[in-house]
């Protein structure tokens, strides 16, 4: 063969491994042609080949092409694979366990994720412990994934959660819920969480605590800081702050009540919350793989951590509630006076879900809404601060949009979209939850292979969000690639459908407002913009909190 032939044949291989989803193809050129011929073989057709060429030449790009590809596969007689045959990690899950803590890959459990699609391809099975799952992580295969989801859509269990609720004897909310009592419950949370009209009630209330915090902070700066009056700058690690916002926004929005997380001495109960927070977080993903009910006759300390975590969690949850329920009881006419008495408020008030179904659900979104809040915050930060043009397009959107809302914070978000862009970015470099996961409720075909019904999948959020195979420019942080319509299973830190976060809306939003004032009140800058280290916990975090520079501006 000739020199010209073989490069010609390089090209068309290499071309077809495009198509087909395979990436090895690119290292160097032994290896693209051996992976290039094995991308072949499977494939196990000239005719893809030629129609793969000929589609890439018309300008459509991967992965557009997976199901085309898939659709010729099986006119010229490339049957289904077998799932056994979808590449896995090791196939005893006992000893990749004990790979895992002897490697510490629990808190780079992202990045394993990415080393390990990148070494297998766009689908790998995985076994850890008494786990198993398929990971997937290319769009065509998670719309594939939830158009299989049912009409009661089931996620991973977090079995020490469960088994805490159970040996405590707590009732359990919707996150622990499944089938037809999740759904009935979930109905009625939504009225108070979800919809629009529910926004517009909880909106004013995170707009207070934003605006707080800002004149906080800012008071702070001009206090602590160098410089003159509408120029101070202040280097913080602004992480322990933006817990107490987020704490202070969720009692808020929750319980109707502000407990004074600003002052100079936050009380010693809202710290300990945070704390167990932290501590409930950071001791689930290794109990996630292992019987708790043992480890609980076992007493051991792992468990007994994360129990007692959850127990202060329950604690300050329930003095919250009590207060809550004085509130109403003796507040003259009850709600009826129109001023909003939290989530917490409209629960009771409508009285279709029990007391213990309501503290199990307000717990369960307290617990939830300080860290998956608060550890964004930190990441949108530092990519504004470390992005000056992007954050200049932003601010320059936001003083518009704020002005003309004339402080209706409803209109100052509706006017500048690019808040939002800034939280879906943020949330594509750095999901917070770095999987969302389904069991298909009927056998469904995965990069072609088979894979049975209540299969646990995984959506593995970090390799999607930094594929260059599904944005272009994964590296780049550009909010203004949201503006266009259709998010085509790309944009899924929250998760989906009917299962998706049912704190979600709250959470938006607080982000966007802190953001907004924040964005009025100073400019950010950080002496390194280098990238930043991440590891996971059941969250992701950075490895060190940045310091950022806040520079006060003219208001």
């Amino acid at each position: 063969m000739s020199k010209h032939s073989s490069r010609a044949s390089d090209r068309r291989l290499g071309d077809v491994c495009v198509l087909s989803g395979y990436k090895g193809w690119r290292t160097d050129r032994q290896t693209e042609r051996q992976a290039a011929l094995l991308c072949v073989k499977e494939v196990q057709s000239a005719r893809i080949e030629s129609e793969g060429r000929s589609m890439l030449s018309s300008g459509v790009r991967p992965p557009a092409f997976s199901t085309a590809i898939r659709s010729l596969q099986r006119r010229s007689g490339g049957g289904v694979r077998d799932f056994q045959e979808i590449p896995h990690t090791g196939s005893n899950g006992w000893i990749n366990l004990l790979r895992f803590w002897k490697d510490g890959r629990f808190s780079l459990l992202h990045k394993h994720m990415e080393n390990t699609f990148r070494r297998l391809g766009p689908i790998y099975r995985e076994s850890l412990g008494s786990q198993s799952s398929v990971n997937i992580m290319l769009p065509m295969d998670i719309g594939e994934l939830f158009r299989s989801e049912g009409l009661h859509p089931r996620r991973m269990t977090l079995q020490p959660w469960a088994t805490h609720r159970e040996t405590r004897r707590h009732s359990k909310g919707v996150f622990l819920k499944n089938g037809t009592e999740w759904r009935s419950d979930r109905l009625l949370l939504n009225k108070e969480v979800m919809v629009a009209s529910a926004v517009r009630r909880f909106l004013p209330l995170l707009d207070d605590v934003a605006r707080d915090f800002c004149h906080s902070l800012r008071q702070r700066v001009e206090t602590e800081g160098v410089g003159e009056r509408d120029q101070c700058s202040m280097t913080l690690d602004p992480s322990p702050d933006l817990f107490r916002f987020a704490l202070e926004a969720s009692c808020h929005v929750l319980y109707g009540e502000r407990i004074g997380l600003f002052s100079s001495s936050p009380s010693e109960e809202s710290e300990r919350f945070i704390w167990a927070v932290e501590r409930m977080l950071a001791t689930t993903p290794p109990l996630l793989y292992l019987p708790p009910r043992l480890l609980l006759a076992l007493r051991a300390p792992l468990w007994t951590q994360h129990a007692t975590a959850w127990d202060h969690i329950f604690s300050h949850a329930e003095a919250r509630i009590q207060r809550g329920y004085q509130r109403l009881q003796t507040a003259v006419g009850g709600a009826s006076d129109g001023r909003f008495q939290g989530v917490l408020g409209q629960l009771m008030e409508a009285g279709q879900l029990s007391s213990e179904l309501i503290k199990a659900n307000i717990t369960e979104l307290m617990a939830g809404g300080v860290d998956t809040t608060a550890v964004p915050l930190q990441f949108a930060l530092f990519e504004l601060a470390r992005n000056p043009d992007v954050q200049e397009r932003v601010r320059a959107q936001v003083l518009s949009s704020w002005e003309q809302a004339s402080g209706d914070p409803q209109k100052a978000l509706q006017g500048a979209p690019l808040l939002k862009g800034v939280v879906k970015e943020t949330l594509r470099l750095y999901p917070v939850g770095i999987t969302v996961q389904r069991y298909p409720v009927r056998d469904i075909v995965l990069q072609n292979y088979r894979v049975p019904a209540g299969t646990l999948v995984q959506v593995c959020l970090y390799p999607l969000g930094r594929s260059p195979e599904v944005f272009e420019c994964p590296e780049r942080f550009e909010p203004s690639r949201w503006a266009a319509s259709g998010e085509g299973f790309r944009s899924l830190a929250f998760g989906f459908g009917s299962r998706q976060c049912v704190g979600r809306r709250i959470a938006e939003n607080e982000m966007q407002l802190l953001l907004l004032h924040i964005l009025r009140n100073f400019r950010l800058t950080v002496s390194s913009t280098e990238e930043l280290n991440t590891k996971y916990t059941l969250i992701l975090l950075p490895e060190s909190p940045p310091r950022i520079t806040f520079t006060t501006r003219p208001l």
